[in-house]
């Protein structure tokens, strides 16, 4: 079991890890988006409750962890970060129908574009993000709207259920659903 659970988050870490070093911005305007802090966190070569510790640990992730290994993401290992990570449950997976979410899952190009949506650069807190609609350029290159209302708080129009579940080297938002990059839904 603690081989899986070693595996699992290796896939979980190489996942972020590699989107986070391809991120980069398109957008000359920073107004609009929330503020992130990108430098490197002061941390030992592998600290102890990474966001692959938080996610591997809480259960809820395992579809998660099995897109990741098919995505073919499991050679890079807790990096420094700081990232967001806007994670979907198994319960958000499980509304995706079997067969679709099985031919996704044998798509590596697809599936790692959706994988790297789901993450934005820097360690983006609750309390950072203001009242209305602000853009992120997530890790796979696309924009992602987050809109702060009176009704909740939503990252590509899917709900944030769960905030700031702090790592040591990021930070998991929890989604309930799993959302597209906009060159997924051609």
């Amino acid at each position: 079991m603690r081989t899986r659970r070693f595996i699992a988050a290796i896939g979980i870490s190489t996942f972020l890890v590699a989107g986070v070093a391809a991120c980069s911005s398109d957008s000359d305007s920073n107004a609009d988006k929330p503020s992130t802090t990108t430098e490197a966190m002061d941390m030992p070569e592998k600290c102890d409750n990474t966001v692959v510790d938080v996610a591997v640990g809480n259960g809820d992730f395992t579809t998660l962890v099995k897109a990741v290994q098919a995505a073919g993401l499991v050679d890079t290992l807790n990096g420094e970060g700081p990232f967001t990570v806007f994670a979907p449950t198994d319960e958000a997976f499980a509304k995706i129908p079997a067969a679709d979410l099985e031919a996704i899952l044998a798509d590596k190009d697809l599936l790692t574009s959706i994988l790297t949506y789901h993450v934005v650069p820097g360690k983006i807190m609750a309390a950072d993000l203001k009242p209305g609609e602000q853009a992120v350029t997530t890790v796979e290159g696309s924009e992602a709207q987050v809109v702060v209302s009176d009704a909740g708080v939503t990252y590509a129009d899917a709900n944030i259920v769960a905030t700031d579940v702090d790592a040591c080297n990021g930070v998991i938002h929890v989604i309930d659903a799993v959302v597209l990059p906009p060159s997924a839904k051609e």
